[in-house]
């Protein structure tokens, strides 16, 4: 009898439905130097810097923001992303390191479950798995190494998840990317994103936005890899790499966006005879026309109408006092001179 018992439970254990369960993977911290790691680091420079999150009704769709040292740029971030208030963020970032790895022509993705925070465990969204499902394959791949040592989103993350706990992400990154590869990837990801939003009736700006990742014209001759002071380093050198980059940002970034714009901006910023090569530096030279084709693709879909961007405010590593930060146990990650300088440009899109 009791044979016949045990029999009988395995029976029906076997019979049981499993739960479909995910292995937890959490994304650490890389830069624990230009960024915060911890809550009361940021909460510090929140205070010194006088920030403050104020609550309101904005439902900006896509904003670009910069990733240098807080040091450097911890009010621009704010700036960026003050009316951003959707609960799940799509961050398109810069793949720095893309060319260590052979990666090209394809967005990246991770397989992380979360992202580590300094306040606490930020989940990736459900989304994620769904848009890679959907996704043709000769579209995008799966890196996580390339994820992890990637410093551009997690420097807006902190800012992200200070203000909205609840907050979700998906983290892509765009690697060495061709202006025609960028229309036909940005095609397939808005194609996708719409129909999942679609389906899960949800709506662009209010439930879910895009946040694009850049700094703005890396300058000057020294501590870089070559000459990056085509103006030269003096007053009147800086003022006009100044200009050329507020040129950029009037001519192609803001106002009604087209993909004539973006594809302009493509041609001022990279080489058209080797699009590995710079022309203009921009960090974004990859993510910035990306992030904006996709988003403005995807509006289209969403509302039949382009989006239209605001410039909010520009600024460099040497043009406004420095807060400190080396007592919260961070600092800098290079120097910032008129001879090593970087921008920042913040601008919305409605």
């Amino acid at each position: 009898m009791k044979k016949l018992l045990f029999l009988s439970i395995l029976i029906l254990a076997s019979c049981s439905p499993k739960k479909n369960t995910v292995k937890e993977s959490v994304r650490p911290v890389h830069d624990t130097i230009g960024f915060a790691q911890y809550a009361w680091q940021l909460d510090s420079i929140y205070n010194r810097l006088q920030l403050k999150d104020t609550p309101n009704n904005k439902s900006w769709k896509t904003v670009i923001s910069p990733h240098d040292d807080y040091k450097y740029a911890g009010k621009q971030y704010h700036t960026s992303l003050e009316g951003v208030n959707a609960n799940t963020i799509i961050l398109i970032g810069v793949a720095h390191r893309a060319r260590n790895y052979n990666l090209q022509d394809k967005i990246i993705f991770g397989s992380f479950t979360h992202w580590k925070s300094p306040y606490g465990k930020l989940k990736v969204s459900d989304l994620n798995s769904k848009i890679q499902n959907k996704l043709a394959k000769e579209s995008f791949i799966v890196y996580d190494s390339m994820q992890e040592l990637e410093h551009s989103l997690e420097a807006i993350v902190p800012f992200l998840h200070k203000k909205n706990r609840n907050l979700e992400i998906i983290p892509i990154l765009v690697p060495y990317i061709n202006y025609e590869t960028i229309d036909a990837v940005s095609s397939d990801l808005g194609t996708v994103v719409s129909e999942i939003l679609k389906t899960n009736n949800l709506h662009f700006g209010k439930d879910v936005a895009i946040v694009i990742s850049n700094d703005a014209v890396h300058y000057g001759t020294e501590n870089w890899s070559r000459d990056l002071a085509p103006y030269g380093v003096d007053d009147e050198g800086t003022k006009k790499a100044v200009n050329h980059d507020k040129r950029l940002i009037n001519d192609y970034l803001t106002g009604e966006l087209s993909m004539d714009k973006v594809k302009n901006f493509t041609k001022e910023t990279v080489q058209e005879s080797d699009y590995k090569e710079y022309k203009w530096v921009w960090c974004g030279r990859y993510s910035v026309p990306f992030g904006l084709a996709f988003a403005n693709k995807l509006n289209v879909l969403q509302n039949d109408v382009s989006l239209i961007g605001a410039f909010l405010d520009y600024a460099s590593s040497i043009d406004h006092k420095l807060i400190q930060v080396e007592d919260l146990g961070m600092g800098t990650t290079a120097i910032a001179t008129q001879k090593h300088w970087v921008a920042y440009a913040s601008i919305k899109y409605e």
